[in-house]
């Protein structure tokens, strides 16, 4: 059994198993995930019977006590075939790290994952009923995730936009879609927004605020047309589980930026390399 844990928020959790488990299934092994245990109980992973507090507490105190080993990807270009046969070498293991990556095992196993990560019935149902109730079938759905929190510090503020900044990418964006209707929906960890301020700056007549918990903004996002917000895990899972194509904020310049929209296959690989290389290695 290989047991997953690490830090970080929920979508990086959800990317760093979904890896190891796209890893383990094609070497035959089992996987549980530490953090679907016990928290962030809105997929359908969380229902799976070793998906249990005891699980979680049982691989947390063999780890603890040595007695199976912990095999850590803290770097995300060293040759990670030592580290595979150490755990094929062994019957239970506990990985950990945020570098671990196995992109083409990720593609072949997608549907997997995305059945894994499947929303429950009851947060399903409730953005089904959200969007039926607020969006028109022929209108284009432009989900904004607003991401603050700690990206006000860290990088220096490279991926903090503030809300006139963001006012502006959607409507550049709006503007780009040659006039379609939209439906706009914001959503994300900011404490406090100026509703009334975005619903009379963005150049559409629909624009709301859905207030959900981080699984029901997740799944309001996964079925819009675009997703659109600074670089994050939390948008970037949004787009896999459908055709949505993600539009990332790399620049201040928003007045001048350029509109780049991608699919989530070519975005996967793409956070990584705007993490790394704009605020790591610097």
């Amino acid at each position: 059994m290989i047991f997953v844990r690490d830090k970080g928020q929920m979508c990086n959790n959800i990317l760093q198993f979904a890896h190891v488990y796209a890893w383990a299934k094609d070497n035959g092994r089992q996987c549980i995930s530490m953090r679907f245990a016990y928290k962030y109980q809105y997929f359908n992973i969380c229902t799976e019977f070793r998906h249990n507090v005891f699980s979680y507490l049982l691989g947390k105190f063999m780890a603890f006590t040595g007695i199976i080993p912990v095999v850590a990807y803290n770097d995300i270009n060293e040759d990670k075939s030592e580290k595979e046969q150490f755990i094929l070498s062994h019957r239970s293991v506990m990985v950990e790290g945020w570098c671990v990556r196995y992109f083409d095992l990720f593609y072949k196993y997608k549907e997997d994952i995305k059945t894994l990560f499947r929303f429950k019935p009851s947060i399903q149902g409730k953005i089904d009923a959200y969007i039926n109730d607020t969006s028109l079938k022929d209108e284009v759905k432009i989900g904004v995730h607003i991401r603050r929190g700690d990206y006000k510090t860290w990088c220096n503020g490279a991926f903090y936009f503030e809300d006139e900044e963001f006012i502006t990418y959607v409507n550049r964006f709006i503007e780009s879609l040659a006039n379609k209707t939209c439906t706009v929906y914001i959503c994300g960890n900011a404490s406090a927004l100026d509703h009334d301020k975005f619903k009379s700056s963005i150049k559409s007549s629909k624009v709301y605020f859905p207030n959900g918990n981080p699984g029901e903004d997740l799944c309001l996002l996964s079925q819009c047309d675009y997703v659109m917000g600074p670089p994050s895990s939390f948008s970037l899972v949004a787009s896999m589980y459908s055709k949505a194509q993600l539009f990332w904020l790399t620049s201040h310049d928003a007045d001048n930026a350029e509109i780049d929209v991608r699919s989530f296959d070519e975005q996967l690989p793409r956070l990584d390399s705007i993490w790394w290389d704009t605020c790591v290695k610097k």
